[in-house]
C-alpha cells in the first residue's frame, strides 16, 4: 500500500513454530524505520497478551447467517442474542482445559475472558511471556511520544497448544504512521482546480434525497463509528460542525456513549470526518464511539474493539470502521479468524461497514519485472459491507457522479466469492473489456465494493477550524453508514428487525434504490501493462464503486418490508 492508503495498525499475528516448521507467519516482523528501539524490557515488566482460542460451529454459524440475512427465507431477520451466538462458537471444553492448564503451567493467573469465551486477555511479567512463548524477546519501542512493547523474533508455541489456538495477540506487530491512513489526513487533497464547492451535510442530504424530515426517531436506534491510531474526536468539534453546517434539520450535536478512553492533545480529522458525517446522515439517532481501548504498552485497539464487541449485549446496531491493511501482510489464520468475529456480528443482526481504502486496486511489486493488484483486508470480507468513493462530475455543483480514482476495490486472494454476489461479479467479468491481465487478481475471490457514496473535499471541524479537500473512503464510509441507520430507524418503528448484514439483501436488488455509477477507473500499479489503471466502473455491480451510491428514498422503499 502506498502512503495515502487507509491502514489498520492493530492487527498482530503470530509465529508457529512447531517440531521446528514454520506453519503461519506474519510476514513482516521487522522494526519499521519511524519506531526507535529504545530498551530491551525488563524481566518483571508486565505485558497483556490476547490468545484466539479455536471456535466451535463456525460452519453452523455461516448457514444460520445466510438464513438471518437472506429475505426470502423463513428466518430472515430472526436473530441471535449474545447468549446464542455464544452457546453456538465457545470452544471445546478440552481446548479451554488444554490452554488453561499452559498458561498456569507457567504461572499465568490472571486472564479474563469474553462471553463468548473464545478469546483469554492475560497480564504477565515478561519473563512469563518469554518463557511461554520461547523465543520471545520483548524490547520497548518508540515513535513520537508513544511506546510499544513488542518482539520482532521468532517463538514457538507448544505443540499439544497449538491446535486450540488461532492467534496470540500483542506480540509482533507494529502500527504505521498516521499519516498512512488516508489521502485526505495528510493535509487534504487539492484538485487541478484549486478550488470544490466542497460537500456539507447539506450537499450529501441534497444529493441522496434526504428531506428536513429524513432524521431519526425511535428510541431503540443506535449507530457507532470506531477509531484507532491514536485518532480522537472533540465534543466542541461536533458541536461547532453541527452549528456550521446541520441548521436545515434535527439532529444531535453530542455523542451519547464513548467506549474506551479518549486521549488528549489535538483532534484527529479522521475521528473528526467519522463522528461529524455520520451524525449528520443519520441524524438524530443515538451515537457511540469506540475509541483506543488499550491500556497496556502491548494491547491492539482493534482486536479490543472485537473483544468488547465479543462482551456487550447491546451495541448499536451499524458500525462504519474506515481502517483496513494488505491482505499480505496478514496470515490467512488471523483473516480467518477475524472473519469469523464478523459473522458473530451478522448472527445478532449488526451492520459492519468497512472503507474499502484509497489505492485503487493497489499494486504489490512481486519481482522487477511482474507486479500484481493488492487487496485490502477487512474490505475484502466476506461478512462485512464495504464501501468504495465517488467524485461529482462537475465539482461545482450538485450533478451526477463518477468513480473517484483512489477508490479501493478488486479481488481477494483469500476469501472465496460467496454466492450473494456470484451472479453480478459474473456479469462484469464477461461484460466488461479489456480487463486488466488475468495474472493481476483473483477472479474467483469476493470481490468489492459492494456500494459507495461521494468520497471527495468534504468540509470537516476539527481542532475549532473548518478544514475543507478532506477525502477518502473514510468519508464515504460513515455517510452510508448513517444512511443505513436511517433505513433501520423506519423499521423499527414498524415493528421490523434491523437490517443486519445487508449483502445478500442488497445484491438481490440488484441496484434498486442505488444511483448507478458508470464512468471512470480506479488506479493500480504503474508499469507498462496495465499503466497505472485498475478496474472501470461499469453499468450495474463493478470492483469500484460496487451496485453505486445510496437514493435514499428509493432504498428505503425498498428495504422495507
Amino acid at each position: 500500500m502506498n502512503a495515502k492508503t487507509m491502514r489498520i495498525a492493530v492487527f498482530v499475528l503470530s509465529f508457529w513454530l512447531v517440531s521446528g516448521e514454520l506453519l503461519e507467519a506474519d510476514q513482516d516482523v521487522s522494526v519499521p524505520e519511524d519506531w526507535i528501539l529504545v530498551e530491551r524490557v525488563g524481566p518483571l515488566e508486565e505485558v497483556e497478551l490476547t490468545f484466539a482460542l479455536k471456535q466451535q460451529n463456525v460452519n453452523r454459524m455461516e448457514e444460520l447467517l445466510k438464513l438471518v440475512s437472506d429475505p426470502d427465507s423463513q428466518q430472515y431477520g430472526k436473530y441471535l442474542t449474545l447468549e446464542e451466538v455464544a452457546a453456538l462458537v465457545q470452544p471445546s471444553q478440552l481446548t479451554e482445559k488444554v490452554v488453561q492448564n499452559w498458561l498456569q503451567s507457567h504461572g499465568v493467573k490472571n486472564c479474563h475472558t469474553v462471553v463468548t469465551r473464545d478469546f483469554l486477555q492475560c497480564v504477565m511479567t515478561v519473563q512469563v511471556a518469554e518463557a511461554l512463548l520461547p523465543g520471545s524477546k520483548f524490547h520497548r519501542y518508540r515513535r513520537d511520544s508513544h511506546t510499544l512493547l513488542r518482539s520482532t523474533s521468532l517463538y514457538s508455541v507448544h505443540e499439544d497448544v497449538h491446535q486450540h489456538l488461532d492467534f496470540v495477540g500483542g506480540v509482533h506487530r507494529f502500527p504505521p504512521k498516521g499519516k498512512e491512513i488516508s489521502k485526505g489526513w495528510e493535509g487534504a487533497r487539492q484538485s487541478a482546480l484549486g478550488y470544490h464547492l466542497g460537500v456539507t451535510p447539506s450537499v450529501i442530504r441534497s444529493r441522496y434525497n434526504l428531506t428536513a424530515k429524513d432524521v431519526g426517531t425511535a428510541t431503540n436506534n443506535s449507530q457507532a463509528v470506531a477509531q484507532f491510531l491514536e485518532q480522537y474526536y472533540h465534543p466542541a468539534d461536533l458541536a461547532e460542525f453541527m452549528s456550521l453546517f446541520a441548521g436545515g434539520f434535527t439532529h444531535m450535536s453530542a455523542v451519547e456513549r464513548v467506549v474506551g478512553t479518549q486521549g488528549g492533545g489535538k483532534a484527529g480529522i479522521e475521528a473528526s470526518l467519522d463522528v461529524e458525517y455520520i451524525m449528520s446522515s443519520g441524524a438524530n439517532i443515538s451515537t457511540w464511539v469506540f475509541t483506543n481501548p488499550g491500556r497496556h504498552e502491548t494491547q491492539e485497539p482493534f482486536l479490543q474493539w472485537m473483544l468488547l464487541l465479543s462482551n456487550m449485549s447491546a451495541v448499536p446496531w451499524v458500525h462504519t470502521i474506515s481502517y483496513g491493511d494488505d491482505e499480505d501482510s496478514l496470515s490467512d489464520a488471523y483473516m480467518n479468524r477475524i472473519n469469523n468475529e464478523f459473522l458473530k456480528t451478522g448472527l445478532r443482526g449488526i451492520s459492519m461497514l468497512f472503507a474499502s481504502g484509497d489505492s485503487g486496486a493497489g499494486c504489490r511489486h512481486l519481482t522487477k519485472e511482474r507486479n500484481t493488484f493488492r487487496p485490502s483486508f477487512p474490505a475484502s470480507s466476506p461478512y462485512v459491507t464495504t464501501v468504495g468513493g465517488t467524485s461529482f462530475k462537475n465539482p461545482f455543483k450538485l450533478s451526477y457522479e463518477v468513480t473517484d480514482y483512489i477508490s479501493g476495490g478488486g479481488f481477494s486472494n483469500v476469501f472465496a466469492m460467496p454466492d450473494y454476489q456470484v451472479g453480478a461479479v459474473g456479469m462484469y467479468l464477461k461484460s466488461v473489456q479489456p480487463l486488466p491481465p488475468q495474472t493481476y487478481f483473483n477472479n474467483t475471490g469476493r470481490a468489492y465494493p459492494d456500494l459507495a457514496a461521494l468520497s471527495d473535499n468534504y468540509w470537516v471541524v476539527t481542532n475549532r477550524v473548518p478544514v475543507p479537500w478532506v477525502s477518502g473512503t473514510s468519508a464515504s464510509t460513515p455517510v452510508v453508514g448513517g444512511i443505513l441507520s436511517l433505513i433501520n430507524d423506519q423499521r423499527f418503528l414498524k415493528g421490523l428487525p434491523s437490517l443486519g448484514f445487508i449483502n445478500p439483501r442488497l445484491y438481490k436488488l440488484k441496484g434498486k434504490g442505488l444511483f448507478d455509477v458508470t464512468e471512470g477507473c480506479h488506479l493500480s500499479c504503474l508499469d507498462d501493462k496495465v499503466e497505472g489503471k485498475g478496474f472501470c466502473a461499469s453499468p450495474s455491480w463493478d470492483p469500484v464503486t460496487g451496485w453505486g451510491t445510496p437514493n435514499y428514498p428509493v432504498l428505503l422503499a425498498a428495504l422495507m418490508d
